[in-house]
């Protein structure tokens, strides 16, 4: 009589323990896609915002939006659906493209395919989130008239996400892409890029890494015929309490005309001295006019305000390393092989407007502010033919003084047309 008695007690505290339990979930799940959709917008190159919002103990659904902070080139709506468990949390979506100013649909109005579907997995413990989204194959064909027939063909893909709050990572898998306009056929694919994203809150700080793959690249043309494989493009973005640097490293395989080699090899760069506070300003300016909406620069009052940030920019000297270039052209007889590096003068910012850098007048004073200098190791005989060299020359010393080039010494045309 005494069990009997317990089972009442129990039965009610676990029911109340799971309830608890549910509604912590459901807590935990939007405590975590505020923080991060909070911080992905912090970096500063985009919109988002949620609208249709529903919070429930078992099910949580909304509609996420997510556009560049200016202008209108795209716009991705994401409706969701998240089912809540006490350990889990399994959200489900679509993912509809929006492009143009005239917000047309990417899949269903310029291409006939559904919107990609995807769903993920929220571990409540662990804090983690690990997803997929698939892409269909599409094939879209047109045939105007007097015109050669055009076609664009899509194998399918895939892209995979995984991470928790700060460190997040995402894996893309394209396949083959045909592109087809009368007699030319361009092929890419498949194609493979990783990514991975750490940041501190706000994203005052992050690293960024990633690693774009092209396994091969063809194009048949009644004129010419180009097979290019392993390409390879790796890149790293930082940005701390001073400054934010951009490196970037192109692998090139090898791309081959028929049976001979056009070019292989390496090139490595890096950007470095862009002035993070200035960062900082120019996206919070953004935001602002954004919120206002001036961000389109028409304004003159916004036009002149985002002109003086990004000026700012510069004022810590930016500074541009060719790290290493080693390229080869068998088929031209030509070879690249060198470093250097190039900075600009950031005295009299006031001066300098990169809004108006169309402007000849603009381009010249920039010119002017460029110093540097580069070493090309084993130029071919061409070359130094060409700039009046001795034949053998085996280095070229290029220097660069207020947008100047001299090469071993002798003066050459001006740097950027100027």
């Amino acid at each position: 009589m005494r069990k009997e008695r317990w089972i009442v007690p129990v039965v009610v505290v676990l029911a109340l323990a799971w309830a608890v339990a549910q509604y912590l979930a459901s807590l935990l799940f939007e405590r975590e896609l505020e923080r991060a959709l909070a911080d992905l917008e912090a970096r500063g190159d985009l919109r988002i915002s949620r609208d249709d919002v529903e919070q429930g103990w078992l099910r949580s659904s909304g509609v996420l939006h997510v556009a560049p902070l200016i202008g209108h080139a795209w716009h991705l709506a994401i409706p969701y659906e998240a089912r809540h468990g006490v350990l889990d949390t399994s959200v489900f979506g679509r993912l509809d493209v929006h492009v143009g100013d005239a917000d047309r649909r990417l899949f269903g109005d310029a291409m006939p395919a559904s919107p990609p579907r995807w769903e993920a997995h929220y571990r409540t413990l662990g804090g983690t989130l690990q997803g997929e989204l698939r892409l269909a194959p599409f094939l879209i064909s047109e045939s105007p008239s007097g015109e050669a027939p055009r076609s664009l063909q899509f194998s399918g893909g895939r892209i995979a996400f995984d991470g928790v709050y700060g460190d997040w990572r995402t894996q893309v898998l394209l396949e083959a892409i045909e592109l087809r306009d009368g007699d030319a056929v361009l092929e890419i694919g498949p194609l493979h890029h990783e990514s991975r994203y750490a940041y501190t809150p706000g994203a005052l700080h992050f690293t960024q890494q990633d690693k774009l793959t092209l396994d091969a690249v063809s194009l048949r043309h009644p004129q010419v015929n180009l097979d290019g494989t392993e390409l390879v493009l790796e890149a790293r973005t930082l940005l701390d309490d001073s400054e934010l640097r951009l490196q970037s490293t192109l692998t090139i395989g090898e791309v081959r005309s028929g049976d001979d080699m056009l070019v292989d090899g390496e090139v490595s760069l890096e950007l470095s001295r862009i002035n993070a506070e200035a960062l900082r300003s120019v996206v919070a300016l953004a935001r602002h006019k954004t919120a206002l909406g001036t961000v389109s620069l028409e304004d003159a009052e916004a036009y002149s305000a985002m002109d003086r940030a990004l000026a700012q920019l510069l004022k810590d000297s930016p500074r541009l390393d060719l790290k290493d270039v080693d390229l080869d052209s068998p088929m031209l007889g030509l070879s690249l092989k060198g470093e250097g590096v190039l900075v600009l003068d950031p005295r009299e910012l006031a001066s300098l407007s990169l809004l108006s850098l169309d402007r000849p007048e603009m381009r010249e004073r920039f010119r002017q502010r460029l110093d540097g200098d580069f070493e090309w190791r084993e130029p071919p005989a061409v070359v130094a033919l060409w700039l009046g060299l001795p034949l053998d020359t085996s280095m070229l010393g290029i220097d660069v003084v207020k947008g100047r080039l001299r090469v071993n010494g002798r003066p050459v045309p001006p740097l950027l047309g100027g």
